[in-house]
């Protein structure tokens, strides 16, 4: 079978400076997403579901969260040769350095991936939201006579300078490659699309940052000094007259680079028919079982929310918002386009107490407070009468307990919001 013939490496990120402070303690792929899952367990879910458990995941930068996460989800029967396991950067005896790029990650752990027996290489970045048919990628690899497979996205001309954009030609080998084109040189690079995408003004052809790379292909093009695949093995790939196929998908995609991103793809799951959809029971997005009391309610209007398992809710109004686990939001409060990722854990009954003898917050959102247009952290403490409202009316600021980035204010991990305190 096919599927035994892949190994699946996702790659656990770099700094992800764009998104801090949700990865100044975490790497990207450990953020919280919708309120209960972690974005890696995007990509890992897209193997499982194409029957793909063969699975490593490279980590480095601010890895514990990501390393505990991963070890304690993904287990299989021990009679099984499937796994999902966790290679984190090493120095060995002859390599000194950390992971330089992401095809510097690759190349550094070759030597795990060469004990396993495999003739594709499935590459995925551990930071995108998307559902995608894997194999159907893998089939067309093989069948094209490919030696490098790109997953590709049609974008717009507005979004196509972030990205390296490429050409096809009849058979849909690319032939030519940019990397992130200024506005003024994309004329000439529009790609054949479906009417659909033309209809939305996607005429570009972006690359994804999802590869399959032939086994001796892949030996052969990490043997040189090149530490990025998108910036270097790709386009050296194609101008070496290398077989690169481009696989053209269009469906949802959504590369999770900043703050505002992360806040308006957490948000769209809201939407009456979202394009990213957890209700798919063919495409389950799978994280780590907990055991968590139900959401408790009481006297709360709730309008086009998701919330996790385990929240204590008495709040006055929660609207086009996401509230995460073990949440607590206090009487009279407001939340509106705020996503609250919750806490890691409870407070007991004596320790709530002993906080509002003291005047100090406890964990969760308290009385009265009104908050929009935000990201709360997790076990944050919010005291009541608090005022938190995001806008494209602030600028970008940083303090101690929260930033602002284009709009979205972010209250930082553990933070202490004194009551009575305005923010935005």
């Amino acid at each position: 079978m096919l599927n035994k013939k892949v190994l699946s490496i996702i790659l656990g990120g770099g700094r992800g400076t764009r998104l801090e402070p949700l990865t100044s303690h975490r790497s990207k792929p450990a953020v919280p997403i919708a309120g209960k899952y972690r974005l890696v367990d995007i990509p890992i879910s897209n193997c499982i579901n194409n029957d793909l458990k063969r699975i490593f995941v490279l980590t480095q930068f601010n890895s514990a969260s990501l390393n505990s996460h991963v070890k304690n989800t993904y287990q299989f029967s021990g009679f099984s040769e499937s796994f999902v396991d966790i290679l984190a950067a090493e120095q060995t005896p002859n390599n000194q350095t950390w992971f330089q790029g992401t095809s510097d990650a690759v190349k550094q752990c070759q030597h795990h991936f060469n004990r396993k027996d495999w003739e594709y290489a499935l590459i995925l970045s551990g930071d995108q939201l998307y559902q995608m048919d894997l194999m159907e990628m893998v089939q067309r690899h093989v069948d094209s006579g490919a030696e490098i497979t790109v997953a590709t996205q049609p974008v717009s001309s507005k979004e196509a300078p972030e990205f390296g954009i490429l050409k096809t030609d009849e058979n849909s080998f690319i032939k030519t490659f940019t990397e992130k084109p200024p506005l003024e040189e994309l004329p000439g690079w529009e790609s054949e699309v479906s009417e659909e995408s033309k209809a939305e003004g996607k005429e570009y052809l972006a690359s994804m940052g999802i590869y399959i790379f032939n086994r001796k292909v892949l030996d052969e093009v990490l043997s040189n000094d090149a530490v990025d695949f998108g910036k270097e093995i790709i386009p050296d790939a194609i101008t070496g007259g290398r077989k690169v196929f481009g696989y053209q998908y269009e469906g949802y995609w959504e590369d999770i680079g900043t703050i505002k991103s992360f806040y308006e793809a957490n948000l769209a799951l809201t939407d009456d028919i979202p394009k990213f959809n957890l209700f798919d029971k063919e495409n389950n997005i799978l994280t780590r079982a907990r055991i968590l009391p139900p959401c408790k309610l009481q006297d709360t209007r709730v309008n086009k929310a998701m919330i996790s398992e385990g929240t204590i809710i008495a709040a006055d109004t929660i609207e086009h918002s996401i509230i995460g686990v073990r949440s607590r939001i206090g009487n009279g409060t407001i939340i509106k386009d705020s996503y609250i990722m919750g806490a890691d854990q409870y407070q007991s009954l004596s320790e709530i107490e002993a906080c509002i003898k003291s005047g100090k917050p406890y964990i969760g959102i308290g009385e009265n407070c009104n908050v929009s247009g935000a990201i709360v952290e997790k076990n944050c403490r919010i005291g009541n009468n608090v005022t938190i409202k995001g806008g494209d009316h602030l600028s970008n600021t940083e303090t101690d307990t929260y930033v602002v980035k284009d709009g979205v204010i972010v209250i930082k991990n553990s933070a202490i919001i004194a009551p009575n305190t305005s923010i935005g």
